[in-house]
């Protein structure tokens, strides 16, 4: 991230589609069209692993830190590979164009998903899937004996199976092995068709020059393969049961901290594996994305550490994160090291000084601009460093409409002229902030596609310390208009971003 750039925040589920939710289909490809038309550099998105359905399908909230969503895989694509008949998915899914049911959309993709494995097993072409079992076999057998374990014993975290397969008995694992061959066989399936989707969606926009910058949650669920696999290198007693969950200390989402509920990592004990199982990742994620945005990435300095048995997160304490000593071993492995390090929230000098050590560049977010003292808020625009990645808004955030109509305090209103150093109306003020941002010294600014659209409320991704109504919004087909597209490409040329 050199030149001054730009791009666009939008997830995949976001993507229009005829089956419920957006996945690596048709409209993705369209898409990154749509990127490259604007004069756009990045597409960015959320996590893509595997979610759980417990917190809202929220992606940050996942069984695997390595596995693909299925629910992400096109029918589609899978015609056109031939892993399903047309006959197959004829019928779009009865679903609102505008939010994501995810009950309809797992019980129709599941349904599909045992039509091509069934298709698949008669199929004398194997070499390719086969293939893919070897080259991710570091990760994939456990990921499969994981999920059919969980299924076959009615979706009981691994903390409540027998204490045989909970302790991973070498003899039980294999027993089970035998007895479930072909389930596990599927689930290495459907995790194929979602890496040989992905892999083709992400060339195809490498070479419209658009780069794609996934994104790593720092922590991985406590019901997760990884978990179950290494634990420990978690903070669990020999029985399994937590003795520390992660969270944050109140911030500007919550007044009384957020309690997230993950195991919070035994840096002790990764250190001894020379950090093995972080390596593995970010080899893993390196093959999928071009820049990684570490989540949380402050919690390499220093972490917020609960205690288990706390309700609320004001009762934990900062913990010493594995800071340079972790970061130098993955410098030494991966040249150059593409990390976009989140540190938002409590940012501490450690944290700076470990960003300005390796090169790091952070977030500046706009919406945060508004509050407080502007000559000292890092957020205003006027602040900000040549060297950061500069947003409208995350994920997190409402959108910029959403929170003029519907968050934003009279004085924060005040501070909008003050901070912009424009004029606005209410109706355009998504376009001035927008080209506020463009036009900053900020290398890179990623816009979120609802900012783009001028939506309120109803384009909201997620509501932080809430489990309801999140990730859903959908982006209608319609809305990628080529008279949009020309009004980003002028501000983006406009402000020499192209």
């Amino acid at each position: 991230m050199q030149k001054r750039h730009s791009g666009i925040l939008l997830h995949i589920t976001s993507l229009p589609s005829k089956y419920g939710i957006g996945d690596m289909g048709p409209f993705a490809y369209a898409f990154v069209d749509f990127l490259g038309s604007c004069g756009q550099k990045y597409w960015q998105i959320l996590p893509v692993n595997p979610t759980d359905g417990i917190n809202g399908n929220s992606p940050y909230s996942c069984s695997s830190a390595f596995g693909g969503n299925p629910l992400l895989i096109s029918p589609e694509m899978m015609v056109i590979e031939g892993f399903l008949k047309p006959s197959d998915v004829k019928t779009p899914l009865p679903s609102a164009e505008k939010r994501v049911d995810y009950t309809k959309v797992t019980g129709f993709k599941e349904k599909i998903f045992n039509t091509a494995y069934r298709r698949f097993q008669k199929s004398p072409d194997r070499k390719d899937f086969d293939r893919f079992v070897r080259e991710q076999r570091y990760w994939l057998e456990d990921f499969a004996l994981f999920m059919v374990i969980k299924a076959v014993l009615g979706g009981r975290g691994w903390n409540e199976w027998p204490a045989a397969l909970k302790d991973r008995h070498p003899q039980a694992l294999k027993e089970f092995s035998r007895r479930h061959s072909s389930a596990l066989e599927q689930v290495k399936f459907i995790q194929f068709l979602f890496f040989r989707q992905w892999h083709k969606l992400k060339a195809y926009a490498n070479s419209k020059g658009i780069a794609i910058i996934g994104d790593i949650p720092i922590y991985v669920n406590y019901d997760s393969v990884e978990v179950w696999r290494h634990p420990s290198f978690f903070k669990i007693d020999r029985k399994g049961n937590l003795q520390f969950i992660s969270g944050c200390p109140p911030d500007y989402f919550s007044r009384t901290g957020q309690r997230w509920g993950n195991p919070v990592y035994n840096w002790a004990q990764l250190k001894k594996a020379k950090y093995s199982w972080w390596t593995e990742r970010i080899a893993h994620d390196l093959q999928m994305f071009d820049y990684l945005r570490i989540d949380h990435f402050r919690g390499l300095a220093g972490f917020w550490q609960i205690p288990a048995h706390e309700k609320l997160a004001v009762f934990g304490r900062w913990v010493k994160g594995p800071g340079a000593h972790f970061l130098k071993e993955l410098a030494k492995r991966f040249k150059p090291l593409p990390i976009i390090a989140e540190d938002l929230g409590e940012i501490t000098p450690d944290v700076i000084e470990l960003m300005k050590k390796f090169g790091f560049p952070g977030m500046r977010v706009l919406l945060f601009a508004f509050n407080g003292d502007i000559d000292g808020n890092p957020h205003v625009p006027a602040n900000y460093p040549v060297h950061c990645v500069a947003y409208s808004g995350t994920h997190d955030n409402n959108t910029i409409q959403g929170w003029y109509h519907q968050e934003a305090k009279p004085h924060e209103k005040a501070n909008i002229a003050r901070v912009l150093r424009s004029k606005f109306t209410p109706r355009d003020l998504h376009w001035t902030m927008i080209e506020v941002l463009m036009r900053s010294r900020a290398q890179t600014v990623i816009i979120s596609m609802p900012d783009y659209l001028g939506l309120r409320e109803e384009g909201r991704m997620n509501t932080p310390a809430t489990k309801v109504d999140n990730w859903q919004w959908r982006l209608t087909a319609k809305a990628l208009t080529t008279r949009l597209a020309h009004k980003i490409a002028r501000i983006t040329k406009k402000t020499d971003r192209i």
